[in-house]
């Protein structure tokens, strides 16, 4: 099952675990510190993405005691894959 979303082209990131993403975007916490990173919605919709929510869920479910999508996998792997997707 896929997400069809429209295509928004930056990624944020911010200290703020209080602080709401703004429209248009979700709050995602990435490794074991589970650091909060804001990105695009239409980030859901690109394949390499999807890829790694379905190995996350294989692997580890998905649990999110914080409010937001936790994604247990390297903070650099999650940047790489992020700053691929700002370049598209």
């Amino acid at each position: 099952m896929g997400f069809r979303l429209p295509a928004i082209r930056r990624a944020s990131f911010t200290d703020s675990k209080s602080a709401q993403a703004p429209k248009g975007c979700i709050a995602v916490y990435v490794g074991e510190t589970q650091k909060r990173f804001v990105i695009p919605i239409s980030y859901l919709n690109q394949p390499s993405f999807q890829e790694l929510l379905c190995q996350v869920e294989e692997e580890y479910g998905y649990d999110h005691p914080m409010g937001g999508l936790t994604i247990l996998c390297s903070e650099d792997v999650f940047q790489h894959m992020t700053s691929q997707l700002s370049g598209q």
